[in-house]
């Protein structure tokens, strides 16, 4: 049961992202909808994450969740109860997100991993905000190449993002991390204001 739930968010998430890439959703829209599948389906993260896909669902479970309530936050005026409220929990789901990326990295022994800042046009983000690629076949399989990124070149890569110094001591350290600024392979997504 769980786990049914489980893969029909995963595809119905990869369904809103196509939406999404072919003008169909507003990434306002594209968040919404996905929290609105974490509702409907009443999912809730995996306690116990002893493997790659329990851990791509944790990080997307907890992305969709920072975004929408970050987003809600911008309903309010700047310091408010409201806003410092909704900023709070958007940040304790980055926490978590963060905590399930370095997860995936630790199973995957930081292998077949490409990671590096990404061009922003956000000033927040510049020099903030990582890209990492993972690009191992064997893992791709295990988690049916949903949540991927098709880049239309018939390969599939699993990208996921952070701010997190501590993530980005452990790719510079296990020397999968390039001191470069590159486009990101979900560019339009990331650079998209909501």
């Amino acid at each position: 049961m769980v786990r049914d739930r489980f893969e029909r968010f995963l595809r119905h998430r990869q369904s809103l992202l196509y939406q999404y890439k072919m003008g169909d959703l507003t990434k306002n829209e594209f968040i919404e909808e996905n929290y609105r599948t974490i509702e409907r389906l009443k999912i809730e993260p995996f306690k116990k994450v002893d493997n790659i896909k329990k851990s791509v669902y944790n990080y997307h479970y907890y992305n969709v969740l920072a975004k929408f309530h970050y987003r809600l936050s911008k309903d309010y005026p700047a310091g408010s109860k409201q806003w410092r409220s909704y900023i709070l929990q958007s940040n304790n789901y980055y926490y978590e997100k963060d905590k399930a990326t370095m997860t995936i990295l630790k199973l995957l022994d930081y292998k077949n991993i490409d990671a590096y800042f990404v061009k922003v046009r956000s000033r927040k983000l510049k020099n903030k905000l990582f890209e990492i690629v993972i690009r191992d076949p064997d893992v791709l399989m295990e988690i049916n190449t949903l949540s991927l990124r098709y880049d239309g070149m018939e390969s599939y890569d699993l990208v996921l993002h952070s701010k997190n110094p501590i993530i980005l001591k452990g790719l510079r350290s296990n020397g999968v991390f390039r001191d470069e600024k590159i486009k990101s392979l979900t560019d339009s997504y990331i650079n998209q204001i909501y």
